[in-house]
């Protein structure tokens, strides 16, 4: 076997692995990134320009790609091995670009129609960061251009929040043991993560100048939510 195809057979069973993970951890994950995906306010055949921010091993590009044929997407993730993923995985789709880098330092010389993202923004570290992220975000859409995020978010409360982690970890344990879950996923959700609540981010969006700001889809601690440039 050749080096090229070695490389290429880890990264498919890397690829792999890190899809079926996602599953076992978030509940309705395809209905969640499905809820993104027809919420985008295109007509399908319509060459849209897309970015895709923290695109892991491209799950949202390749949903919207089915959808969309004629978007253009660049596809942007921090880990060069994410990348790899996602050329494999996306390797029949054309019209997509592939950058490594850091999302929240990405320069934004570009406009685009569509900027989506997800189980990514969670990872910025304060609110203030969140909120410059998204007047970035806001600024490189073009008028008419949509925002869409799926991803973690807070409860409004101590006594709904524990429901929310009482409802995921009920999820994982169906396909993992509760030991795990308690000493691996819950404290890595808990040093690696920085949700806020969903009323919190609906609240910027309007603020930075976003309008029709919605929540298209909610399961606990995952929301799907979004807003325009008009």
């Amino acid at each position: 076997m050749k080096k090229s195809d070695k490389v290429k057979a880890h990264f498919e069973e890397e690829s792999s692995e890190f899809d079926e993970v996602i599953l076992k951890l978030i509940p309705h994950y395809k209905d969640m990134i499905n809820a993104l995906i027809s919420s985008i306010p295109f007509e399908q055949d319509a060459s849209v320009k897309v970015l895709d921010l923290g695109c892991g091993t491209g799950t949202v590009t390749q949903t919207l790609k089915e959808q969309f044929k004629n978007a253009k997407v660049t596809c942007l993730d921090l880990a060069a091995n994410m990348i790899e993923m996602a050329k494999l995985k996306l390797q029949d789709y054309n019209g997509i670009e592939y950058t490594v880098g850091d999302f929240y330092e990405y320069n934004f010389t570009e406009k685009y129609d569509v900027i989506v993202s997800s189980l990514a923004l969670h990872h910025l570290a304060t609110d203030e960061d969140k909120k410059r992220f998204y007047k970035k975000i806001y600024e490189a859409l073009t008028h008419g251009g949509v925002f869409l995020n799926a991803d973690a978010v807070l409860a409004s409360n101590k006594q709904l929040q524990e429901v929310y982690t009482a409802k995921w970890k009920e999820f994982m344990n169906l396909s993992i043991s509760m030991k795990e879950i308690e000493e691996k996923w819950v404290p890595a959700a808990e040093t690696e993560d920085h949700p806020v609540k969903i009323t919190d981010h609906l609240d910027w969006l309007r603020k930075i100048g976003f309008k029709d700001v919605d929540i298209i889809w909610k399961y606990y601690h995952l929301a799907v939510y979004c807003g325009f440039k008009q």
